[in-house]
Formats: structure tokens, C-alpha cells, sequence
């Protein structure tokens, strides 16, 4: 297993922190990193960390944090899919250095972070999240949510990844034949939206076609939050084929696969 799905595996949404400030040096390594994200459609993604007790930020499921990041692209085409491809990046950064980290994309008061990040005309600030030490205990509030969305159950294989077109689901035995378990594992294991898990994928010839399976009331009049989830989804199959010393090459390229109801090709990845 690679280091990169040892990651994903370890994580899990954090809302209960343990209160106390982050060291100057983890900021600043945060910061340094944030600013070397590049994103495969080569969109600009800001990042803009803000002191909870400066700004007077808080959300309601959260506890206990000091610190928050926001991420802000411009609107346009492919912005949604680049802004979770970056913000995820930053978002796996954060828990290779032993920080709790979850996506907060409704549950805070919007007008207060737009402002403390400084947001301009024309660019959108979808989610931020917090970034601390997590606390020694779950909060019965973190708790209760983890149970409402099923936070620690994920779709079978056969529901989400398919072989050549959607008639034929992939299963984990033909995952691995392809050389795809731990690609399509990690995909697997991503955040999203209220555990939606929006991504579909089918597998060609060297070739993963990802794909939105939309639900309703995820898509706001300046962006699709779903769309964001494809962007991390995209993220976390790019890095295993990575780590697995592959190359792959994102492209958007519609393979014409009969699609079905409710769902829209996004990207591909080549290797």
C-alpha cells in the first residue's frame, strides 16, 4: 500500500479541536505549501488563513477551533473542479503533519468568512475549514453528525466504478487485475458533501472517464458543490497513480458513453 492510501485511510472529518493556537512554524509551512498547489486546468486557486478570535469566526458543528483556512477561485469554466482538486491538496498536506482538517461548505456564516478572506468581484468562496490539533474526545454534537451522514460508510465498488460503459460494474477483483485497486480505493475514500459520493468512473483501455452523478440542491447560483467533490476525487486518484510511479495525464475528452439519468461527463485521466 502506498503511502499516499495509508493517508486517506487515516483521515476522517475532524469538527472537535483541542482550543489551543497552532505553532508560527506549521502556519507558515501551511502557507508555503498552499502557495506550490497547482491544479491540472492551471486555475488559480487563493488561499487565505484567518484567526478565529481576530475575525469572531465560528461555525455551529464545530468546537474548540484556532485557526481557519479559505480557499477562493474566480468563477468560470472548470472552476469548481480545480478549487477541490487544490483545496484538497492543502486539505492532505495538513494531515500529513498530524493537523484535523474538514470540509465546510454551508454550516458557518458566509458573509463573515466572505469578508474576513477579502473576497472580490467575480470570485467565489465555496468552503473553508478549520485546521488544529484534534481534541482528545469527540464532541456528542461531532458524534451525533458523523452518524447523520454515514460518515464512516462509503459506496460498494460495483455502485461507483464501472468497466468500458455503465452496463458493467467494476468490481474490486477486476480493479486489482487492472491495477487499479488502490487508485480507485482512494477515490473511494474521499470527502464530499454530506457523504454523497457523486463521482462515477469507467475504466477504458489506460484511460479513467470521471463523471457527476448529481443530487439535488447542491448547486448554487455561482457554483456546484458536486462539482467540487469531483475536483477532490480527481486529486486522490492523480496522487496513488503518482505514488505508484505512473503518469497520468488529465484531458477533457467525452468518450460519448451513453450516460445515465442525471449524470455528466467532467474529466479523464490518461497513463
Amino acid at each position: 500500500m502506498s503511502e499516499f492510501l495509508e493517508l486517506v485511510k487515516s483521515r476522517r472529518s475532524v469538527r472537535t479541536f483541542d482550543g489551543q493556537a497552532l505553532d508560527n512554524t506549521v502556519v507558515e509551512d501551511l502557507k508555503s505549501f498552499a502557495q506550490s498547489i497547482v491544479n491540472p486546468y492551471g486555475i488559480p486557486v487563493r488561499f487565505e488563513f484567518l484567526d478565529a478570535d481576530e475575525h469572531k469566526l465560528s461555525s455551529p458543528v464545530l468546537a474548540g477551533e484556532k485557526l481557519y483556512v479559505s480557499a477562493v477561485v474566480a468563477k468560470g469554466e472548470h472552476a469548481e473542479e480545480a478549487y477541490g482538486y487544490a483545496f484538497e491538496a492543502l486539505l492532505m498536506h495538513a494531515h500529513e503533519m498530524g493537523l484535523g482538517t474538514v470540509w465546510i461548505g454551508g454550516t458557518m456564516p458566509r458573509d463573515k468568512f466572505e469578508n474576513a478572506t477579502g473576497l472580490a468581484d467575480g470570485e467565489v468562496m465555496p468552503c473553508v475549514s478549520p485546521l488544529g490539533k484534534e481534541a482528545k474526545k469527540m464532541s456528542v454534537k461531532e458524534a451525533l453528525m458523523r452518524k447523520g451522514v454515514k460518515a464512516d460508510s462509503r459506496f460498494d465498488f460495483e455502485e461507483l466504478f464501472f468497466v468500458g460503459d455503465f452496463g458493467t460494474a467494476m468490481t474490486p477483483g477486476k480493479a486489482m487485475e487492472a491495477g487499479l485497486r488502490d487508485a480507485l480505493e482512494s477515490v473511494r475514500l474521499a470527502p464530499s458533501a454530506v457523504n454523497k459520493q457523486p463521482w462515477r468512473v469507467v475504466i477504458g483501455d489506460r484511460v479513467a472517464h470521471f463523471y457527476e452523478k448529481h443530487d439535488k440542491g447542491y448547486i448554487t447560483p455561482d457554483y456546484d458543490l458536486q462539482k467540487i467533490d469531483i475536483g477532490i476525487a480527481m486529486y486522490h486518484f492523480e496522487q496513488e497513480l503518482l505514488a505508484e510511479g505512473r503518469t497520468p495525464k488529465c484531458e477533457i475528452s467525452d468518450p460519448g458513453i451513453l450516460v445515465p439519468a442525471d449524470v455528466d461527463y467532467v474529466a479523464s485521466f490518461r497513463w
